[in-house]
């Protein structure tokens, strides 16, 4: 070796030693040429170890793997992998290929960096994302089974049964037909299952079948085209159902369409396609289906003024939610909710006595929710002390005001007697045993044997 060579060849390897990482160089049959003091540190081996051997059996002694060489070999271009080494490190192996004259690969030059705190610290986070997602599964569970869903306060096991049907059905694309009285929460139910569901995001689009006249219902639920008929839109107008498309269709009171539409709706949600008025293309929809009645559907299709297909494609699951009266449960943390609803609403801090409480446990309810929330919605605002008293309730809604009128005319204990049995004597009525009626009345179960012994009801 000359005099030059040699002095290139100690500043190549002064160039190499200098190098923060480390490099480790071979030729073409892998065998090792030349290595750094890092990459001797790294594998815990020494020049001795590895100078003249290749890189094919210090894998096979199992010093480290995978190995890069036959990868630049094979693209001729830098390749990256990830190494481990005997001692469970994990490196980012980089190799370069160094071509001569002819363009052939004649050196390969690899050199790394150290992961093994990252890819720690990877795995660390995916154990904390694991964590994370099954902790949120398990407080979105018991969300669930405490039915704090907005807008829903439950206490009784029959709407608990609802709530847990709907959450079971949510998360596919079966049609559901939500049965019960005006008032009960259909429309909140629907927009639950919507809310729960993988269409969340896309629209919820409710269609009341009974607000719109029988002659502009086609017009208004399918759309129409520009001039298809006097008044309409030189532009055309899409209907409610081309709107819905990607999301939720809500058909509420469809036990209020004849038997004419009906045909037509049934065919739209067999085919989940429709001709806008006046229109000769079809156009398809993507949409969930959920209706709603407060009428008696089977009774309907018996007397013929439903259409028997209809309701079976309607009531693939069918959920028939109670009425107020027969959740009195429920009644107290509706009330409670309520009264902190328009409180808040009208900035007026109000709280209800127990006289009134126990004429609201009296009521029928035949408006069900609704008519609960507007009589406390009015309560609130009509009221003119921060305590809504048994003289604040419409009269409608007072069962006993002439007894309690009257009361400077009797002794205090018998009129209140008087009251206790009236009120037990409808408890009775409504709610059959006695574990009922103590829910409701908020007295124990023995007071209301006792009671009800005292009054020989």
């Amino acid at each position: 070796m000359s005099h030059d060579q040699s002095r290139t060849h100690h500043e190549s390897e002064a160039i190499l030693q200098a190098l923060k990482d480390d490099l480790l160089v071979t030729d073409r049959n892998g065998t090792i040429m030349s290595v750094s003091d890092a990459t001797k540190k790294l594998y815990g081996i020494e020049d001795r170890d590895v100078l003249g051997t290749t890189v094919y059996q210090l894998e096979k002694e199992g010093v480290f793997t995978p190995i890069v060489t036959p990868l630049v070999l094979e693209q001729k271009d830098r390749v990256n992998v990830i190494q481990t080494t005997y001692f469970g490190k994990k490196l980012l192996i980089t190799g370069v290929p160094v071509f001569d004259e002819n363009g052939d690969v004649w050196r390969i030059a690899s050199y790394s960096h150290d992961i093994t705190e990252m890819a720690k610290m990877e795995n660390h986070l995916k154990d904390m994302q694991d964590e994370m997602t099954r902790v949120k599964n398990e407080l979105d569970q018991l969300r669930r089974i405490s039915f704090g869903y907005s807008d829903f306060f439950v206490e009784s096991p029959l709407m608990k049964s609802c709530l847990r049907t709907a959450e079971q059905v949510a998360d596919v694309d079966v049609n559901v037909l939500l049965l019960g009285e005006s008032g009960v929460g259909k429309t909140h139910i629907a927009k639950m299952i919507h809310q729960q569901s993988p269409r969340k995001d896309g629209p919820f689009i409710e269609v009341n079948c009974g607000s719109i006249p029988e002659s502009l219902f086609e017009a208004e639920f399918f759309g129409y085209e520009g001039g298809s008929f006097t008044g309409a839109s030189r532009k055309g107008k899409p209907g409610l159902a081309e709107t819905a498309d990607g999301g939720t269709l809500f058909l509420d009171e469809i036990g209020e369409l004849n038997l004419s539409l009906q045909v037509k709706i049934l065919k739209f949600i067999q085919e989940k396609q429709f001709y806008r008025v006046g229109g000769t293309k079809p156009k398809t929809l993507d949409f969930r289906l959920i209706a709603a009645t407060n009428q008696p559907l089977e009774e309907q299709v018996a007397a013929k003024t439903f259409r028997e297909d209809l309701y079976f494609r309607l009531s693939v699951v069918p959920i028939q939610i109670p009425p107020l009266r027969e959740r009195p449960e429920d009644l107290t943390p509706l009330v409670t909710h309520f009264v902190k609803m328009f409180g808040e609403k009208y900035s007026r801090e109000k709280v209800l006595d127990d006289a009134v409480m126990q004429e609201l446990y009296m009521q029928e309810w035949k408006g069900n929710v609704r008519e609960l929330m507007n009589l406390i919605e009015r309560l609130i605002v009509t009221s003119p002390s921060h305590v809504i008293t048994h003289s604040d309730l419409p009269e409608t809604y007072r069962h006993f005001s002439g007894k309690l009128q009257s009361g400077a005319e009797v002794p205090l204990k018998t009129t209140l007697e008087e009251v206790e049995e009236q009120v037990l004597r409808q408890a009775k009525q409504r709610w059959q045993t006695t574990i009922k009626i103590a829910e409701a009345l908020g007295i124990s179960q023995p007071s209301v044997v006792r009671k009800l012994k005292k009054y020989r009801i």
